[in-house]
C-alpha cells in the first residue's frame, strides 16, 4: 500500500488519554520519539524493533481496514512519514559527540550539551510535569523511573558522556567498606551500575552543595570511592561551583563530580574559571512591568514581615529577602522560602486591581515575587526557552534545575581533555 500524508506523531500521543491507544503510553512516546531523532544514526537500532510494533498500531487505528505490516510500518518510519515535533531545540545533526541525560528534569545539561555541540541519544527523567516540559524544548519524551530494568535497557552503548543531577541519599555504610554494594537501595547505584556496564569516557555529575557533608561525609567518600576504586574511573576532587561566577546573577554553590575512564589517560583536570563578568538581577529583570498577579498583597506582605520579625526575635535568620536591582539572587529553590527570599521591587505598576482571589489589596510598595521567566533566566535559559505548564510548576522545574552556563563551562574543560570539541 502506498502511505502519503504525513503522521504528526505530537497530534498521535495528544490523542492517548482520549482513544487509549496504547498500554504505557509514556513509554512508546519516548521509545518512537528516540527513534525518531536517531533515524540517521546507529543509536536507532535500540529503539527500532519497538517502534516499528508502535508505528504499526498507529498505523492501524490511521488506515483502518488496510493490512499494515512491519514492513509497511518500517518503511514509513524510514522514509520520514512520521513528523517529529517543531521544537525550538532540536537535536545537531551532525555531532561532535554523544551524551545520556539521567534524572533530566527539564533539560538543563542537555541545553549545555547540545551548545558545545553534542547529541543527546537517551534520557529519562520520572516527574511527569518536568517531562512535558522537556518535551515541548527538545522534542523527545524522557524515559521514566531508571531505577527500572526496563528503562535501563534502552540505554544505547558507546556513547561518550553520562550526565546525572541524581538526588542525594544516605547509604547504609555502617562499618562496611562503601563500596558498589553498599549503595544499593539509592539512586546513585543506578548510576553507577550504568557506568559499570556502558564504560563511557567521561561522567559528570552535578549535587547540591550539602553532600560534601550529607551524612558525615560518608556519602561523598562513597561515592568516591566506587568512581574510583571500583569503576576505575580518574575523579579529581569535586569542587563547589557557583553559577554567579558564570554570568547569571544568582548566588547558588553545587557541587561537581568529573570522572574519566582510565584510557583516556587524564590525569589532571582543572575547573573553569569564574568569568569575572558583573551581573546583576537588573540584567534579568522583565523589560515590561509584570501581571499584577507577581505583586503581593497587603496582607500576605504582613504576614511575612511578621514571621521575620519572630525569627530575628529569636536571633535567626530566616525570612522573606527584597532582592535590589543591583544585587545577586539568593539561590532558587523549591518549597519554604524559595520565593520569598527573591522578592524584588518593581515600581513601575500602574494597575493595583487583583487579578486573582487575594485576602487585603496589591501593596503599593511594588513589591513582587520574580517571575517563572525571571527564574528561567537566573538559571541561565535562554528566552525562547519555551514554559508549557503552571506558574507552580514552574518555579518547582527551575528550582531543581541545573545553571546551564556554569554546567556549560565545566562540560567544555572535560570534553577538551578528551578530544571531542
Amino acid at each position: 500500500m502506498k502511505l502519503k500524508e504525513k503522521i504528526s506523531v505530537e497530534k498521535v500521543f495528544e490523542k492517548q488519554s482520549k482513544i487509549k491507544l496504547f498500554d504505557h503510553e509514556d513509554y512508546k512516546e519516548a521509545i518512537l520519539t528516540h527513534f525518531l531523532h536517531n533515524n540517521n544514526n546507529d543509536v536507532s537500532k535500540y529503539y527500532k524493533n519497538d517502534s516499528i510494533v508502535f508505528a504499526k498500531e498507529i498505523l492501524s487505528q490511521q488506515y483502518p481496514g488496510e493490512k499494515i505490516t512491519n514492513k509497511v510500518a518500517e518503511e514509513a518510519l524510514q522514509y520520514g512519514l512520521f513528523e517529529t515535533y517543531k521544537v525550538p531545540f532540536p537535536a545537531n545533526k551532525k555531532p561532535k559527540f554523544t551524551f545520556i541525560d539521567l534524572f533530566a528534569g527539564i533539560g538543563g545539561f542537555r541545553l549545555a550539551m547540545q551548545n558545545l555541540g553534542g547529541k543527546c541519544i537517551f534520557t529519562s527523567e520520572w516527574d511527569k510535569d518536568a517531562k512535558k516540559t522537556y518535551k515541548t524544548n527538545f522534542g523527545e519524551l524522557p524515559f521514566g523511573d531508571i531505577t527500572k530494568d526496563e528503562t535501563k535497557s534502552y540505554i544505547p552503548d558507546n556513547f561518550d558522556l553520562l550526565c546525572a543531577g541524581f538526588p542525594c541519599q544516605a547509604f547504609s555504610i555502617a562499618g562496611k567498606r562503601g563500596g558498589f554494594e553498599d549503595t544499593r537501595g539509592t539512586l546513585f547505584f543506578d548510576v553507577a551500575e550504568i557506568i559499570k556496564i556502558k564504560k563511557p569516557k567521561a561522567i559528570f555529575l552535578e549535587n547540591v552543595k550539602g553532600l560534601r557533608n550529607h551524612n558525615g561525609g560518608k556519602t561523598l567518600a562513597t561515592i568516591l570511592n566506587v568512581l574510583r576504586n571500583d569503576l576505575g574511573y580518574f575523579v579529581p576532587e569535586p569542587q563547589i561551583i557557583n553559577a554567579r561566577d558564570f554570568g547569571v546573577p544568582q548566588n547558588r554553590e553545587r557541587i561537581y563530580i568529573i570522572g574519566f575512564r582510565k584510557d583516556q589517560k587524564v590525569q589532571n583536570f582543572e575547573y573553569p574559571k569564574p568569568l569575572n563578568k558583573k551581573v546583576a538581577f537588573s540584567d534579568i529583570k522583565e523589560k515590561d512591568v509584570p501581571a499584577t498577579k507577581y505583586f503581593l498583597s497587603t496582607q500576605y506582605l504582613q504576614t511575612l514581615i511578621n514571621h521575620k520579625a519572630r525569627h530575628e526575635n529569636k536571633g535567626n535568620g530566616f525570612g522573606y529577602e527584597i532582592i535590589a536591582d543591583n544585587g545577586i539572587s539568593n539561590a532558587i529553590v523549591v518549597g519554604g522560602m524559595g520565593r520569598e527570599r527573591n522578592l524584588v521591587i518593581d515600581h513601575r505598576i500602574t494597575d493595583f486591581t487583583p487579578t486573582t482571589h487575594i485576602k487585603g489589596e496589591v501593596n503599593r510598595e511594588g513589591i513582587r515575587k520574580m517571575t517563572p521567566r525571571e527564574w528561567a533566566r537566573l538559571q541561565g535559559f535562554p528566552d525562547n526557552y519555551l514554559i508549557p505548564v503552571s506558574d507552580a510548576s514552574a518555579y518547582k522545574q527551575f528550582g531543581n534545575s541545573v545553571a546551564v552556563p556554569a554546567i556549560q563551562a565545566t562540560a567544555k574543560e572535560v570534553l577538551k581533555l578528551i578530544g571531542l570539541i
